[in-house]
């Protein structure tokens, strides 16, 4: 399919960067209807089904399990087939899971279609899109995945409000119905007519260079001079498991609170509205942190000291809110988290490809998902259970504080260790 007229000769812009404009409103919509929401959905559950809160946070991680599980066999497909075909593949499929959602009636169902929901939503958006950048950029992969990253933080700031409006109007079951009528008319024209696989797809290399004379176009070939570490040989090294108990604590904190953080905030007497206005707050102030880590990124030489520093804030941020539970501490709270999640869950493709190489790079993102799937789906679920039996989030933020300072250690080891070294023949 030839591009688009107006995408050809865009004014000489390199074409990452369109790109990068349209996997930024992917990025925003796909994270605001699956992870920003899921909040949202918590409270009308419990009230039309009487389930727990625990019961209705475990469909969340049913979901990221089984798209924990796919991980390693959508990473290996991407890496063969190229992020456009993954995408225009999981827009469909996942639209038409979200439909099943909204057909939920008993609790078993609920934790079925979430979990063909994880798999569709992890094919769809969030390795494609990460390893799409990561191609598309070199020099500048630190900002060009912290701007996508922004991406992640928008759908916070614009589609949790709507979402909220659209439950509260037509209730939990049609928003789901137009979560997945969105997502087809955004992924499927952007799959279609925008992305491409690599920069020699449009005559160009990563950061706009251009490609030199009689160097091939075609993409199996671009993709065979790529460098890294295959998934056996990083599975060898001591990295590979440091960095993946690393996020796995990291993201157990993250997340946990991320599926919490609207419940938590009106647990502390914060009415429903305010507290999805303060999520949408926190996402906006996330974009510039997004960026200013992403200018940081792209000059340290050990990229851990910055996840480490990741940590402190977030550990600190839970500590203040613990300590003060009122207006105040719920502000100092919103500062430091927001400068802790500076990264996003970008961070992880930043640390990845700098590590291991790009060559194989959505193959071991998808086996890094395998291993922190424990923190993303039980975090959730305990966080639930304890509210249930206590009334109160205080044991959850305690819990959430040791994971973060695990994960610094975990970091810190690795940080210690020689460099990796590999090369064009690893890639093969």
């Amino acid at each position: 399919m030839s591009l688009p007229l107006w995408l050809r000769r865009p004014r000489q812009v390199y074409y990452g960067w369109w790109l990068l404009a349209g996997s930024i409103a992917a990025m925003a919509l796909g994270s605001g209807v699956s992870f920003w929401a899921f909040g949202l959905y918590i409270s009308p559950l419990e009230d039309e089904f009487g389930w727990s809160r625990g019961e209705v946070s475990g469909g969340l991680s049913v979901g990221v399990f089984s798209g924990g599980l796919a991980g390693p066999l959508v990473g290996r497909w991407i890496d063969m087939r190229g992020p456009r075909e993954a995408i225009l593949v999981g827009a469909v499929t996942t639209a038409l899971s979200y439909g099943l959602l909204a057909t939920t009636s008993e609790l078993w169902q609920w934790y079925v279609y979430s979990a063909v929901n994880g798999v569709f939503r992890q094919m769809m958006f969030f390795i494609p899109f990460q390893v799409l950048i990561s191609r598309w950029f070199d020099r500048r992969r630190g900002i060009a995945l912290s701007i996508l990253g922004t991406g992640f933080a928008l759908g916070g700031v614009v589609v949790v409000p709507l979402m909220r409006l659209v439950i509260d109007t037509l209730g939990w079951g049609p928003s789901f119905i137009v979560s997945g009528v969105v997502i087809t008319l955004l992924y499927l024209p952007l799959g279609a007519f925008l992305v491409r696989n690599h920069p020699s797809d449009v005559g160009a290399q990563p950061d706009g260079a251009p490609a030199p004379a009689g160097e091939p176009v075609d993409p199996g070939e671009a993709a065979s001079r790529l460098s890294g570490l295959t998934l056996r040989a990083a599975l060898a090294t001591p990295h590979f498991w440091l960095v993946a108990l690393g996020f796995t604590f990291l993201f157990y904190g993250m997340f946990g609170m991320l599926v919490h953080q609207i419940p938590l905030y009106v647990s502390l007497g914060v009415p429903r509205g305010t507290a999805a206005l303060i999520v949408s707050a926190m996402a906006a102030l996330g974009m510039g942190t997004r960026l200013a880590f992403g200018l940081i990124a792209d000059r340290v030489r050990r990229f851990e000291h910055l996840v480490i520093a990741m940590c402190a804030c977030l550990a600190s941020a839970l500590v203040a809110l613990l300590l003060d539970s009122g207006a105040a501490g719920i502000a100092v709270f919103v500062v430091l988290w927001v400068c802790g999640t500076g990264g996003g869950p970008i961070i992880e493709a930043m640390l990845l490809t700098r590590m291991f190489g790009l060559a194989h790079f959505a193959t071991l993102l998808g086996a890094m998902l395998v291993i922190e799937e424990f923190g993303l789906v039980v975090s959730p679920v305990v966080a639930g259970w304890i509210f249930d039996v206590t009334g109160s989030y205080d044991l959850a933020l305690v819990m959430f504080v040791c994971s973060f300072g695990l994960a610094a250690l975990f970091f810190a080891v690795v940080s210690r260790l020689p460099r990796l070294r590999f090369g064009p023949a690893e890639a093969r």
